[in-house]
């Protein structure tokens, strides 16, 4: 099921000032979401998520503690029940209350959580592609609701 890395993620302080290093470095800037910014490190297969804050000066912040593998879309389908047969509990995504696997339109993937013994969070993660006039939906969608509103915009 895991085809490699989707993405890891950094603490910094000042996000601007390492936006400008991680561009001079030759990362591709893909996208900034509040005091999150992402590059990719491989574009269109993985990135890196730096992400500012007082908070994340700790050694033991969650963006730390996170690695996202990358899977199909089929297998992400899967994923809950490929899981759970292995004994892996799956979790919730922030205020999620839901453990199905959801879309993130204006990012283009899709993910569902679990965590090591260690309680590191881990992801399965695969690019989904959205149509333009979807590109603008900041709300994380189930893949039930997704490839409705998929169907209806055809």
């Amino acid at each position: 099921m895991i085809k490699g890395l989707f993405e890891a993620h950094l603490p910094v302080k000042d996000l601007e000032n390492s936006i400008h290093f991680y561009e001079k470095v030759g990362l591709k800037f893909a996208l900034r979401s509040g005091n999150t910014a992402f590059f990719w490190i491989k574009e269109g297969e993985s990135w890196l998520g730096l992400w500012e804050g007082k908070e994340y000066e700790t050694p033991y912040h969650p963006s730390l503690k996170h690695i996202a593998f990358h899977v199909s879309y089929e297998d992400l389908k899967k994923s809950v029940s490929w899981l759970e047969a292995r004994g892996v509990p799956v979790v919730s995504f922030g205020s999620r209350t839901s453990v199905a696997p959801f879309v993130r339109p204006y990012q283009g993937n899709a993910s569902v959580y679990f965590e090591d013994p260690d309680g590191n969070s881990l992801e399965l993660m695969c690019h989904v592609e959205v149509p333009e006039k979807l590109k603008t939906i900041t709300d994380k969608l189930s893949l039930k609701d997704w490839e409705k509103l998929l169907m209806k915009n055809e």
